[in-house]
């Protein structure tokens, strides 16, 4: 009905409007997507293979796709925000963005992140800051913040995160989109930097992020290849029969803020929706564990795999091969405006040697994580949901989250945990800020979140235009 090219153009004009406000795509791509693009209207117009068999092979025929930059992308940068590698270009793709190429996807370009991934504020020295379409004074959330932000403003449709502890969900919460975390090790995690090494691999998780739900499952499919068969995608979901389980904050970790009024209406709607239109019972359910989620999540971030392999150290990642890091060094550096690291980044870095010194402490929630596992597991099985709420504030001003540190736990609990989870929004709040819900299922059952997120959707808007500029 279109021509690819007028698709990828309109992307390529909404992008060179709206970016100098948000700065959510760091590099464009746009020549080689127009040349993309119209090699796949040559494609269509010569009628080579019918409608049915490009559908099978190319699934993605011509849609315009963003990319987290700490992804390779053949030709783009690949810094993770760090200023040592700002003249690294990619001279090949990560795993999921070939796939995606080969499903007939065009890249537009690659999206901003924190310093090597691990901040929830995507700001660093190589790209400075991106900014919420919401209120341009707020954070994207981190460390797929450019991502979260290009879908939010409508500067793209679908794209490609990844997650260690709530960085595909939490810029999706905070941009008012779509974020699924796959069940661990069904998508690949080539082709990224830092890539996770010991036991982080089984908590890193590729995944899809978009703007519409209806788009995340067939992503998903393409971004897991060989691995969608530990998934059960084809099976029908009917959401009447599905045990739902509703949590509403954490128990009170001292760690961590408050969960807002707002969000919790948005919780308790959802609950209400469902008992009402669905005729389901909500269980609500308190798991004490989920208190000490932060501390759980950094005392497994940091324990040794099955081989007795050591955690990678963020301080050796700093030096990225060249010349070490000292934290306390670059502290007082960066008090005098000469280091080249965010504060977060060095602060990380400085946690890490303490953490440390505490190795008995981290043993003991090391194991109240496994049999928080156990726990979730039983109580969900392969026909349970869980309502959980994707982070305990809406999107914070700049800088703010240095005085919040660890909100993030409400999103990174569920990697250690290896659970699937989709983040997925619910409208606005009274300040025309995101709302949203994660909701949570047993180890290789995505395919229940994926149906709540299409439900959801229809029930409550899903994605809402930020500004008068995408109606």
């Amino acid at each position: 009905q279109v021509k690819c090219t007028d698709v990828v153009q309109a992307y390529i004009t909404r992008i060179q409007e709206v970016n100098p406000l948000v700065n959510a795509i760091v590099k464009d791509r746009f020549d080689a997507a127009l040349q993309e693009a119209s090699q796949v209207d040559k494609l269509l117009s010569e009628g080579r293979g019918d409608e049915d068999s490009l559908q099978e092979k190319c699934p993605f025929l011509g849609v315009p796709f963003t990319v987290k930059e700490a992804f390779a992308l053949h030709g783009m940068p690949n810094t993770s925000g760090l200023v040592s590698r700002r003249n690294l270009i990619s001279s090949s793709d990560a795993l999921v963005v070939s796939r995606l190429k080969q499903a007939g996807a065009i890249p537009l370009g690659v999206t901003n992140c924190s310093e090597l991934c691990m901040w929830y504020e995507s700001s660093n020295n190589v790209y400075g800051r991106t900014n919420n379409p919401y209120d341009l004074q707020r954070i994207v959330g981190g460390s797929s913040g450019g991502e979260g932000c290009a879908l939010g403003a409508a500067c793209s449709l679908i794209g490609v995160g990844s997650d260690i502890g709530g960085s595909i969900r939490m810029p999706a919460f905070f941009n008012g989109v779509f974020g699924h975390k796959p069940t661990t090790g069904v998508v690949p995690n080539d082709g990224q930097f830092p890539n996770a090494v010991g036991v982080r691999t089984e908590f890193l998780c590729t995944g899809p992020m978009c703007r519409y739900a209806e788009d995340l499952e067939p992503m998903l499919r393409i971004m897991a290849g060989p691995g969608v068969r530990k998934l059960k995608l084809d099976e029908e979901v009917s959401l009447e029969k599905v045990k739902f389980y509703s949590m509403e904050h954490d128990g009170g970790s001292v760690f961590v803020s408050p969960v807002d009024k707002e969000i919790l209406r948005a919780q308790r709607k959802v609950v209400e929706h469902l008992e009402t239109q669905l005729g389901v019972q909500v269980q609500h359910v308190t798991i004490h564990k989920m208190k000490y989620a932060f501390q759980i999540w950094s005392a497994m971030m940091s324990s040794q795999d099955s081989d007795g392999q050591d955690a990678q150290l963020f301080t050796d990642l700093l030096g990225d091969h060249g010349k070490p890091v000292w934290p306390l060094w670059e502290l007082m550096k960066w008090f005098l405006g000469m280091s080249f690291h965010t504060i977060p980044a060095i602060a990380l870095a400085l946690t890490e040697k303490l953490m440390k010194l505490t190795p008995g402490g981290n043993a003991k929630l090391v194991s109240m994580g496994r049999s928080l596992r156990t726990e979730m597991m039983n109580l969900l099985g392969s026909d349970g949901l869980l309502l959980y709420p994707s982070h305990p504030v809406v999107a914070p001003k700049h800088y703010s989250p240095l005085g919040m540190p660890f909100n993030f736990a409400y999103t990174a609990v569920f990697n250690v945990l290896g659970l699937p989870v989709t983040q997925c929004p619910l409208g606005l709040n009274s300040e025309g800020l995101p709302l949203g819900v994660q909701v949570v299922a047993g180890p290789h059952n995505d395919h229940l979140t994926l149906a709540m997120a299409r439900y959801l959707e229809k029930a409550f808007g899903g994605w809402v235009c930020p500004g008068k500029s995408c109606h």
